[in-house]
C-alpha cells in the first residue's frame, strides 16, 4: 500500500460516495460510530484478550478502535471492498499498528474461506442488517452461530418496520426494515437468543444475538452499562 484512494473527512459527502468514510455512511458521523460501538462492546464484557469479528468491518471507522485495543491477532475484519480498509489502514490506523497488533482481514462476503472455527466472543456488525436480504442476514447469523464460542454474542443494528423486506441481495446505501418478530424467529433457528438493547444510534435499533452460554447480565435486561462493567472486575 502506498497511497490512500481518498483523503480527508468527507465533509459534506453524502452516504455511498466514493471517498472512505462517506461510502460507509453520513461522514459527520464517523466519529460518533466509532465511539458508539466501542463503548457498547467493551460495556457488554469485550476486553483486550478476547476475539473480535467486525462484520462489514469498511474504513475500520470502529476498527481504528478496536484494533490497538486488542491484544495481537484478535481482531477480524470482513469487507468485500478491499480499499475501504486501505484506505483506513493509510488514514486511521497506520500501517505500524497493523504490523504491530496483526489484525486478519478477509475481503469476502461470508465467512467460507475460515476453514476451522475462529473461537470468536464477540461479532459486530454495524449497519449491515439495515442492508440485507433475509436470506444474507440468516446467512451471517449462521456463520457465526459455527464461529463464535458458546459464550459468545453478536451486537447488531437494524431497522424496525411493519413488514419485512422482500428482496434477496445486498441493497445499497438503500436501507431495509424487518419485524422484531421475524428477526426473533430467525435468531431462534440459528441457535441464537434476541434481545433488543437500550443503546443510542443515530439512525438504527442495537439488538443482541447471545449464544446460549451468553452472561446476560453483562447487558442487564438490556441495558448495557460501563459502570456496571467496570465495577464486575
Amino acid at each position: 500500500m502506498s497511497k490512500p484512494h481518498s483523503t480527508g473527512t468527507g465533509e459534506g459527502l453524502k452516504p455511498g460516495d466514493d471517498h472512505y468514510r462517506a461510502y460507509v455512511g453520513p461522514p459527520q458521523d464517523y466519529d460518533l460510530v466509532s465511539a458508539m460501538t466501542f463503548n457498547l462492546l467493551t460495556s457488554a464484557g469485550l476486553r483486550h484478550q478476547h476475539r473480535l469479528l467486525d462484520i462489514g468491518c469498511g474504513s475500520l471507522r470502529s476498527g481504528r478502535l478496536f484494533i490497538p485495543y486488542l491484544d495481537a491477532g484478535n481482531y477480524v475484519g470482513v469487507e468485500p471492498n478491499a480499499w475501504l480498509v486501505q484506505d483506513g489502514i493509510l488514514n486511521e490506523t497506520g500501517e505500524d499498528l497493523i504490523r504491530l497488533k496483526q489484525p486478519r482481514f478477509s475481503h469476502a462476503a461470508t465467512l467460507e474461506e475460515f476453514k476451522e472455527p475462529l473461537q470468536l466472543d464477540y461479532a459486530v456488525a454495524q449497519s449491515i442488517f439495515s442492508h440485507t436480504s433475509l436470506r444474507l442476514l440468516e446467512g451471517w447469523l449462521r456463520d457465526c452461530a459455527l464461529h463464535l464460542k458458546e459464550t459468545g454474542a453478536l451486537f447488531a443494528t437494524f431497522l424496525e418496520g411493519n413488514q419485512d423486506h422482500q428482496g434477496d441481495d445486498w441493497v445499497y446505501p438503500g436501507c431495509v426494515n424487518f419485524t422484531l418478530a421475524t428477526l426473533e424467529k430467525v435468531a431462534a433457528r440459528q441457535g441464537f437468543g434476541f434481545m433488543l438493547l437500550d443503546w443510542y444510534h443515530p439512525r438504527q435499533r442495537w439488538a443482541l444475538f447471545a449464544r446460549p452460554g451468553y452472561d446476560l447480565s453483562l447487558v442487564a435486561g438490556g441495558r448495557p452499562s460501563w459502570n456496571a462493567a467496570a465495577a464486575r472486575r
